[in-house]
């Protein structure tokens, strides 16, 4: 069945986003595995792998800044770019596509709260102990 989308490939070690450019689209990965690379202060971190279904790029379609981080292919990686007008026309066809993704940015925000507010919690309770020591 030909879904009028085009789907791209890509392989080991090929960069699919780059961090810092102007995004324009989505990327919904249709087999292999990506990695998603944040440098910073010349330090390269990985946060996390995406594989099958996952998207990412998402945010280029929402606020049009540019691309907070590098994805990466690992091994040979089919993706399929979506711009806002395709996406517009997906949602259309498939409304369940707008909850998902949705989902899937709350998840992330959830889990970015997670790491920012545990290591404050640690540094507050630190700082509490040494208050209290003798």
């Amino acid at each position: 069945m030909d879904t009028g989308f085009v789907v791209k490939v890509y392989q080991d070690g090929d960069l699919i986003v780059r961090q810092g450019e102007v995004g324009e689209c989505m990327h919904v990965i249709v087999s292999g595995k990506a990695e998603v690379l944040r440098q910073e202060g010349g330090r390269e971190t990985r946060l996390a792998v995406l594989g099958e279904s996952d998207f990412f790029g998402e945010m280029a379609i929402f606020d049009r800044e540019t691309r907070s981080a590098t994805v990466r292919a690992m091994g040979e990686v089919k993706a399929m770019p979506l711009n806002k007008k395709t996406l517009q026309k997906r949602v259309l066809e498939d409304p369940w596509l707008a909850f998902r993704i949705m989902e899937k940015m709350s998840q992330r925000i959830r889990e970015l709260d997670r790491k920012l507010v545990a290591p404050r919690r640690v540094t507050k309770r630190l700082t509490q102990a040494r208050k209290t020591k003798p």
